[in-house]
């Protein structure tokens, strides 16, 4: 890989980065890349410049596109956590991504800096089995407590649930 003086020189533009991720902009809004073991850093830094909310907290299982477009230095990995901030005074939105392995999946709680994160880390636990290090209840919220599995990763058998109503015969 060329380094930035052969970049500058060959004409090519330099890659855009903010708090040393890569950022680049999709339909029009602006998304940082940050690798998992920056991740609890790089969102303290997003919130001291701003970015005072959290309006989603979710995640992507993308067992069937493992060849998805990535910028250059990113390592795709079977699941993606999405949290999209904003900045209320700047009146700006970012989207942050972060690759999360199947083999590891885990990823550290952004309760302590944002705690209206609490019940969306829950349901990211709940629906795709990924783990969030220091969450203070990490439990099911949306499946009962005894679930086998979880029902939004793409090799999660599919099937059906039997509808119960109260009161009526079996």
């Amino acid at each position: 890989m060329a380094d930035t003086a052969d970049l500058a020189s060959s004409g090519a533009p330099e890659p855009v980065t903010l708090h040393g991720c890569p950022l680049v902009v999709s339909f029009g809004q602006q998304v940082l890349f940050v690798p998992r073991d920056q991740y609890a850093k790089v969102v303290k830094s997003l919130l001291a410049d701003g970015y005072e909310m959290v309006s989603d907290l979710t995640a992507v299982d993308y067992l069937q596109m493992p060849e998805r477009t990535v910028p250059d230095g990113v390592v795709a990995e079977r699941f993606e956590v999405v949290v999209n901030l904003l900045s209320l005074k700047d009146r700006q939105r970012l989207r942050v991504r972060v690759q999360v392995p199947a083999d590891d999946a885990s990823i550290p709680t952004l309760f302590d800096l944002y705690p209206g994160t609490e019940a969306m880390e829950r349901e990211v636990y709940d629906m795709f089995g990924i783990t969030f290090t220091d969450h203070p209840d990490l439990t099911r919220i949306l499946m009962p407590e005894d679930w086998d599995g979880h029902p939004l990763r793409k090799d999660y058998e599919v099937g059906r649930i039997p509808v119960q109503f109260k009161g009526a015969p079996n």
